[in-house]
């Protein structure tokens, strides 16, 4: 068996299937002889981090209840499977799984929006053990709510989609609006058909009280938000990332995210490193005033009707093309373990040029936007003609490209068949 499943409230006897050659040793009181890296969760992202730290010779452990690519890296040493985030006493069980297998100062990576909750609003008993890069509840909040995110960047005169948070059906009913409007989660939590599709396209009154309706049922009303759809596909929106410390940037970058799939609401399936100054003045605005310290992205639209870049949404972790900060000069994984060390850093700014492709998905953004007459196989091949990282693959870890596909395939079968066993009668 490769994954071994536990219960929170049960004792803790973790026995790994696998460590890879050269593993660390222990010192006499059962702790690591080096300090390493905890990754909580996670997909490409993971893997990221994971061969980040894992080419410099860091110990690199893999705990998730969800997406397992990270776990198939040479650099994850060991990995295991829990009951999740959202388990009850999950800190408590992710507390003790650190002390009795000697992890104490490890630094810990969570790699969603779940994992990031836990480790916020649990930042006392956790840092106890590991040495955390999520800040705790009060100043992650900010950033991974959008109501509040909304409401800080207003503060700071950031500029913002037009959003409405109804309470209430009635207030649905009355809503004063321009259609097309987007639905979306303030939280991205659980594993609902909201959380996984990200966002609703709504396109009139009777679709939006369907559709409120459901979202309701799904994430409660004080969990949804409407927004006025800017005009645009992926290639009009802009992701700062950055790590920061002590409420200032440490290494940044600016990517466009030219290709995602679903097309209108996906993930970047080829993301380049550009030049964009605004956004990184507004980011730097938002972060300042959280004196924000850890990983960060934060997602922006270019809006052609206003000549104005606005603000989308923030996710305080580490994000899925994380990959791409190396090529473009900033290794947000390594810089990031660096100052959870107390290492000295040189700051790292990104340079415009390099990109990062995940090549089935990318393949099915291409074909639909080809069919959509937006893009030539011409445009596309000339894209391609620039430093690339990859997904999955790369020369000196080939197992996570193998088992891309079928993990992608299992995951794809196995919400279809949650879905109909959910629809189906009793």
């Amino acid at each position: 068996m490769l994954w071994q499943k536990f219960d929170p409230a049960a004792s803790i006897a973790l026995r790994p299937e696998r460590q890879a050659a050269g593993a660390f040793s222990r010192t006499a009181e059962g702790h690591a002889a080096s300090p390493g890296a905890l990754i909580l969760g996670g997909d490409h992202g993971a893997l990221g981090i994971a061969r980040s730290l894992g080419r410099r010779g860091i110990p690199v452990w893999f705990l998730t209840d969800d997406k397992i690519n990270a776990r198939f890296s040479r650099y994850t040493r060991r990995g295991f499977s829990w009951n999740g985030p959202e388990a009850p006493q999950a800190s408590e069980f992710l507390a003790e799984f650190g002390r009795r297998n000697g992890l104490q100062g490890w630094v810990l990576f969570p790699g969603g929006d779940r994992e990031v909750k836990l480790v916020s609003q649990h930042h006392a008993v956790l840092s106890q053990v590991f040495r955390l890069i999520t800040p705790p509840w009060e100043t992650t909040r900010i950033a991974a709510d959008k109501h509040a995110m909304y409401a800080r960047a207003a503060e700071l005169g950031i500029a913002c989609p037009r959003s409405y948070a109804p309470r209430t059906r009635m207030q649905v009913e009355q809503l004063d609006c321009q259609y097309p409007l987007i639905l979306k989660p303030a939280e991205k939590n659980g594993f609902t058909a909201l959380a996984r599709d990200k966002a609703w396209r709504i396109n009139g009154p009777g679709e939006l009280l369907a559709r409120y309706d459901d979202a309701v049922a799904q994430a409660g009303a004080e969990n949804i938000v409407l927004q006025e759809m800017i005009p645009g596909g992926g290639d009009t929106q802009f992701s700062y990332t950055g790590v920061w410390s002590g409420g200032r940037p440490a290494g940044e970058m600016i990517a466009r995210r030219t290709r995602q799939y679903p097309v209108e609401f996906g993930t970047g399936t080829f993301v380049e490193a550009v030049e964009q100054e605004a956004v990184a003045q507004a980011a730097r605005k938002f972060l300042a005033s959280l004196d924000y310290s850890g990983l960060i992205e934060i997602e922006f639209k270019y809006d052609a009707r206003d000549n104005g870049y606005k603000i989308l949404d923030a996710n305080p972790r580490f994000w899925t093309w994380n990959a791409l900060g190396a090529l473009a000069g900033v290794d947000f994984g390594y810089l990031q373990w660096q100052l959870a060390m107390g290492e000295p850093v040189v700051p790292q700014q990104g340079r415009p040029g390099a990109a990062w492709i995940y090549v089935s998905k990318d393949i099915a953004a291409a074909l639909g936007e080809m069919a959509a007459g937006t893009l030539t196989p011409r445009a596309y091949f000339r894209s391609l003609r620039r430093p690339l990282g990859f997904a999955a693959f790369v020369p000196d870890d080939v197992m996570p490209a193998i088992v891309d596909l079928p993990l992608a395939l299992w995951r794809y079968l196995r919400q279809r068949f949650a879905g109909a066993l959910r629809l189906s009668p009793r």
